[in-house]
């Protein structure tokens, strides 16, 4: 009897202690929401701690955090909200818990940790408030790289989409990233027309175009001798250049050429820059080399002019500001352009890469391995090779661990087709020759990728390059039996009595193409060019501008039946 006696006073004390906790809840509840921060902490403190009795702990904390937020103790109301998530993990409640630890982390301007908290919260009810408290934050954010990165880290997250497009949008139409609001636009269905507040500009279609040529003629040092001059290739290109004119004067496309000679010289090139004509220029291209560039940018920048730095020239360097573009596809294009040739035609994934010395070589091999493994290519070693130990490309290739009985290699150190790929990023002989007499010791079917230079200045006979399924990058490959080079080389062999060289061919090229983008979308073609769309070549592949303003098309040639032949990467 006394036991159930005990009992009872047991039960009863607990429901009055249970009366007076929720006494102090209510009391605490209505100090919160008659806006009594302070009193409303104090009140719920004592409450957060666990009681047997006490049914409130997880409210009291919860209350407890949003008393200390509106009183602008952020850390005070963060630390709660983790303290609730860490004790009670499985609270109905913890949906909203996530939501104001992400309204937290904005406040703070910890995007990032904002966005990761909102992406645990699932609940279908609290989506449309995610999807404000996102667009108001991030729509404070004015600098388009921390948006680009919030993008990287969170591709799906439309509201950054959003606010990127808006940012992108009130810049002055030719500082815009054309390519990047295009994308946003279609990824995440935003309204062009609210979002864009700068109009596309006009095309300006004159009757004849200004192209200024700024090269290094050296004219003073010219003689008319017939022998080759140290500055052969710049009159070469000048000879393809104006041929090209020519052509395009038939088709109705006028071009002004103007020649000036930068004697290799900044302090030339200044002067010449100085000249009031050149203001007037729709076209600069040149100069050839960097120490003479920057003036030459400085001033398209301040003239609003277009400028094609060098035309034989990969380097991005060479287009640092949105006036200035290159006509070749850049070291980063090539080996981005390889590694999607590789994802898409060879059957097995695993690849090598080689590289050598210089930047070039390395923009290029980690372009190719960056690209190569988000396409799902195995990049299984990147190895960069010296002269003096450009002898381990063979020692891996083919030191041999089996033979049959006449002593001729059955398996290798890199066991028999365990490969698909080698790409070699480099034009130093001594490396890429190593790696196609490896591939061809070994007999088996990996494929090689290389660079178009290969086929310059080399002791390797092209029937080896077929016997070793060598592909190479070749954005300036010609087809030589093709009617418009044919129509071209006889024009040439008419004017000056000898063959085009390489640089005669890529001054008409590039003239050729130039006119194109004169003809269709005026003065103002670097404005006004799609991303994307590729201008026909009249002698090569084309020319597809990209966000990077460097040429995107890049074709592939290897030999078939002893001739060259072109697979094209995409």
């Amino acid at each position: 009897m006394r036991k159930h006696f005990l009992l009872i006073l047991f039960f009863v004390s607990l429901l009055s202690e249970a009366q007076d906790f929720r006494k102090q809840f209510r009391q605490a509840k209505d100090l919160y929401e008659g806006k009594q921060y302070s009193a409303a902490m104090a009140a719920f403190k004592p409450l957060t701690v666990y009681d047997q009795a006490n049914p409130f702990p997880e409210y009291a904390s919860f209350y407890y955090a949003l008393s200390a937020q509106q009183l602008g103790y952020g850390s005070v109301a963060k630390d709660m909200f983790l303290q609730i998530k860490t004790l009670y993990p499985k609270w109905d409640q913890l949906p909203e818990v996530e939501y104001w630890l992400c309204k937290l982390y904005f406040d703070q301007g910890d995007i990032f940790q904002a966005l990761k908290v909102a992406a645990k919260i699932t609940n279908p009810s609290f989506q449309t408030g995610l999807s404000e408290l996102k667009r108001y934050y991030l729509n404070k954010v004015d600098d388009a790289e921390t948006l680009k990165m919030v993008l990287e880290e969170f591709p799906d997250e439309r509201e950054a989409g959003r606010a990127l497009l808006k940012v992108l949008g009130k810049q002055p139409y030719h500082l815009q990233e054309k390519a990047m609001m295009e994308l946003l636009i279609t990824k995440f269905n935003l309204p062009r027309e609210k979002l864009v507040a700068v109009e596309t500009p006009k095309p300006v279609f004159k009757d004849s175009y200004r192209v200024a040529l700024l090269m290094p003629f050296l004219a003073a040092t010219l003689d008319p001798s017939p022998v080759v001059k140290r500055n052969q290739f710049v009159l070469d290109m000048y000879e393809g250049i104006k041929l090209a004119a020519d052509s395009l004067r038939r088709q109705g496309v006028n071009l002004e050429i103007l020649a000036y000679d930068t004697e290799r010289s900044a302090e030339a090139t200044r002067k010449i820059l100085a000249k009031e004509e050149l203001k007037s220029a729709d076209l600069i291209i040149g100069p050839l080399f960097p120490e003479e560039a920057r003036p030459v940018l400085e001033f398209a920048q301040a003239n609003k002019i277009n400028v094609l730095i060098n035309p034989a020239s990969n380097t991005i360097d060479f287009a640092p500001h949105l006036y200035s573009f290159l006509f070749q596809p850049s070291n980063e294009t090539l080996g981005v352009r390889s590694a999607e040739w590789v994802a898409q035609r060879v059957r097995r994934k695993n690849a090598l890469v080689y590289y050598g010395e210089t930047t070039k070589d390395s923009v290029l091999a980690f372009a190719y391995v960056k690209k190569a493994q988000e396409l799902g290519v195995k990049v299984v070693a990147v190895e960069r090779v010296r002269k003096e130990n450009s002898a381990t490309i063979l020692a891996n290739l083919v030191t041999a661990t089996e033979f049959d009985e006449w002593k001729k290699p059955l398996q290798f150190k890199l066991k028999k087709d365990s490969l698909g790929s080698i790409f070699v990023a480099s034009d130093n002989e001594l490396l890429y020759s190593k790696v196609v007499n490896g591939v061809e010791t070994r007999g088996d079917s990996i494929t090689v990728i290389g660079q178009e230079t290969w086929l310059t200045d080399t002791s390797i006979d092209y029937s080896k390059f077929e016997r070793t399924q060598v592909n190479m990058a070749a954005p300036n490959y010609r087809a030589l039996n093709s009617s418009p080079y044919t129509e071209f080389r006889k024009k040439f062999i008419q004017k000056h009595s000898r063959l085009p060289g390489e640089y005669a061919t890529l001054g008409y090229e590039v003239i050729m193409t130039v006119g194109q983008f004169f003809n269709k979308y005026g003065a103002r073609f670097l404005e006004l060019l799609p991303p994307g769309e590729t201008i026909p070549g009249h002698l090569g592949a084309g020319y597809m501008l990209q966000p990077t303003h460097d040429n995107g098309v890049v074709p592939f040639i290897h030999f078939s039946n002893g001739a060259l032949t072109t697979t094209r990467s995409k």
